[in-house]
């Protein structure tokens, strides 16, 4: 069975969620480069950018940025496609596979490019730091795949909320414990330490969005993960990851209307939240 995506990091958010989110408010000028860039490498050693019209080889995020919005970029959409669902993509056939492969990719609005990222770790074990490449490619301008719009994500959500307790409940699933538990506390506490869910320009809607969003993606991964309860047999199991498929595809379309409420908005005239 293949893993949920981001089903050991649903309480962070993925590194195209971080880039689009932060590149928008730096379009918008809510924010500075170097603001916008430190935000988006986070914990990471660093963030280059290779295959820019223009220039040689890799660069740095800050150049990366203003070389975008030079060429036209005006916002930043994101993927996060899995197999069969091609979520928030638009193509060539060439990008989409390898966005699938990254799990996540970020489409630029305003011009045609596509950044997918690259992780990889360097530096001897236990003193290892993390180094994204992300690749520049071109990309279709069309709509993209399967995104609702901010409404329609709430409302699937309040519903995928009681199909997941419904069918945790049915599966006999222990969403409990001492790991449960803390990963729980882990998302309440990091709701409490601020509302930084998402950049300076997002509507609070998109904020309540993701943050559900968020929680559905962690009650799934524990079921995955933690929550063996009286599902142990292999048929059990995979009828434990058939009904929660649909839940999960929810919380993925539901994070990308999130994230790119801040395009969809702009596009619709509607300014940023200041």
């Amino acid at each position: 069975m293949r893993s949920v995506p981001y089903a050991g990091a649903m309480l962070s958010q993925p590194r195209s969620g971080l880039l689009a989110a932060w590149g928008n408010a730096l379009l918008a000028g809510f924010v500075s480069p170097d603001d916008a860039v430190l935000a988006v490498v986070g914990d990471d050693a660093v963030h280059r950018v290779e295959g820019l019209p223009g220039e040689a080889g890799p660069v740095g995020l800050t150049l990366a940025l203003g070389r975008l919005r030079a060429l036209g970029v005006t916002g930043y959409r994101i993927a996060l496609p899995a197999p069969g669902h091609p979520l928030g993509l638009s193509g060539p056939p060439e990008f989409n596979a390898r966005a699938l492969e990254a799990e996540e990719a970020v489409i630029a609005a305003g011009a045609p490019y596509g950044l997918i990222p690259e992780v990889s770790a360097a530096g001897p074990d236990g003193d290892q730091h993390v180094e994204v490449l992300w690749h520049c490619l071109p990309v279709r301008e069309a709509p993209p795949a399967d995104v609702p719009s901010l409404g329609e994500a709430e409302r699937e959500l309040a519903e995928a909320l009681r199909e997941a307790t419904e069918v945790l409940s049915r599966l006999d699933v222990a969403a409990s414990g001492p790991v449960a538990e803390a990963a729980l506390d882990a998302y309440r506490a990091r709701s409490e330490r601020g509302r930084e869910v998402l950049a300076p320009g997002y509507p609070p809607r998109a904020v309540r969005v993701l943050e559900l969003a968020q929680r559905i993606g962690l009650l799934v991964s524990l079921a995955y993960e933690h929550g063996h309860g009286g599902a142990v047999s292999a048929s059990e199991m995979a009828a434990r990851g058939e009904a929660l498929r649909p839940v999960e595809r929810c919380a993925r379309r539901a994070l990308v209307a999130s994230y790119n409420a801040y395009v969809e908005e702009r596009e619709r005239g509607m300014p940023p939240v200041s």
